[in-house]
């Protein structure tokens, strides 16, 4: 009787010098432990693994799916790294024990300087520092807790329109209401937010005294004409410019609004903010 031949020794199809019994389980190619990686069924060669993933399209595609926040993030993320900053520079900034440093001063807004150095940059700085860890931390949880309703509703570009058009709003209305200090936050943003998600839920036909959007604004609301050091333009400038553009961007399906509406709006009461600042500074 013929013996039967010999086991064929099969090498790894990456290393010729090594010996292996293992095959991708894709391919069927023969390949050693370091050459396979672990997939769902069985073990993929690494040729097979990189064919199967996805193009650069698709994994931008998927990594953003992941991030329904990351305007409201990248928004935090820029208001705590200034603040950050600013303590670095001057620890008062961290207490907002009431005096202004340096760099808040160089930030903030106030209508005075506006008129004696035009430096505009202001109208969106100010929106930026904040006056202590209690001033930024209640806005940066407000912040997250609408950023997340919002932006997942409008997308991104659309949120951080409104987002603008409410900021700009806060700081026209610090300087019809306000000409003394240096004012500062993003509490005038953060109010417009408050006001367009009410907005969209009374023409949704709900009682918004009934959510706890409502209770929050009306709470804050109260906040700001009892709490002294307030900046109650900043406040009520925000909401209105909020307002206004939630009633555009966020309205019922059954009242339908053209699309480029929803740009156009904020873009517009953007500039009607700007326009107001300026006619006000002189």
């Amino acid at each position: 009787m013929s013996l039967p031949p010999p086991p064929t020794i099969e090498h790894c199809y990456r290393h010729p010098d090594r010996e292996t019994g293992r095959r991708c389980t894709r391919c069927g190619k023969a390949a050693c432990s370091d050459c396979l990686v672990q997939a769902t069924v069985g073990s993929h060669c690494l040729d097979c693994r990189k064919a199967a993933q996805p193009d650069i399209k698709t994994r931008v595609k998927y990594a953003n799916a992941r991030q329904p926040a990351l305007v409201t993030s990248t928004i935090i993320a820029i208001n705590v790294a200034i603040f950050v900053w600013m303590g670095a520079k001057d620890s008062s900034s961290l207490t907002g024990s009431g005096s202004v440093s340096q760099q808040q001063f160089d930030l903030g807004l106030n209508r005075i300087l506006l008129h004696q150095n035009h430096e505009w940059y202001r109208l969106v700085t100010s929106g930026f520092i904040h006056f202590g860890f209690i001033h930024i931390g209640f806005n940066m949880w407000i912040l997250w807790q609408l950023g997340q309703l919002l932006e997942r509703t409008l997308g991104r570009t659309k949120f951080a329109l409104l987002y603008t058009a409410s900021l700009l709003g806060g700081s026209a209305g610090i300087l019809l209401l306000t000409d003394r200090g240096i004012s500062g936050g993003a509490s005038g943003a953060v109010f417009g937010l408050m006001a367009a998600l009410a907005i969209s839920m009374h023409q949704q036909g709900i009682n918004i005294l009934q959510t706890g959007v409502g209770r929050l604004l009306m709470l804050n609301l109260v906040f700001t004409f009892v709490i002294p050091g307030i900046a109650i333009g900043g406040h009520l400038g925000g909401l209105v410019a909020g307002g206004a553009c939630g009633f555009v961007m966020l309205a019922p399906a059954w009242k339908p609004v053209p699309n480029w509406a929803k740009y156009a709006a904020p873009i517009a009461l953007s500039v009607l903010a700007v326009a107001i600042s300026v006619v006000r500074v002189g």
